[in-house]
């Protein structure tokens, strides 16, 4: 049985593809995301800034969703990670291929 996930993607006013996910990425749910990204990447013009991607509500990411962000690192301008997940986002070494920021808190 899959986990939980939700993903949307939206054009913000400056034209920037924001895809944000919820819930948790993991094995079982990961070609959905790897769907997501690529589909966003595929749609977003030429002239529009990366992609930006929204993790500030997602709780655990496995490796498999990891990989799945160095695989578009090239196309991805901003991660925006829920706090609890820097750590593993700076051990994997994404934090020097793609800008990684801690989401703000409520």
């Amino acid at each position: 049985m899959p986990t939980p996930l939700t993903v949307r993607t939206d054009r913000r006013v400056d034209g920037t593809m924001v895809l944000s996910a919820a819930g948790e990425l993991d094995l079982s749910n990961i070609d959905a995301f790897t769907d997501a990204i690529a589909a966003t990447v595929g749609r977003r013009s030429q002239e529009t800034a990366r992609l930006t991607i929204d993790l500030s509500a997602v709780e655990y990411l496995d490796s498999g969703a990891i990989n799945a962000l160095f695989e578009h690192a090239a196309q991805i301008r901003t991660i925006v990670a829920n706090p609890i997940l820097m750590p593993v986002l700076t051990i994997s070494g994404l934090t020097s291929v793609a800008e990684v920021q801690a989401a703000e808190g409520d």
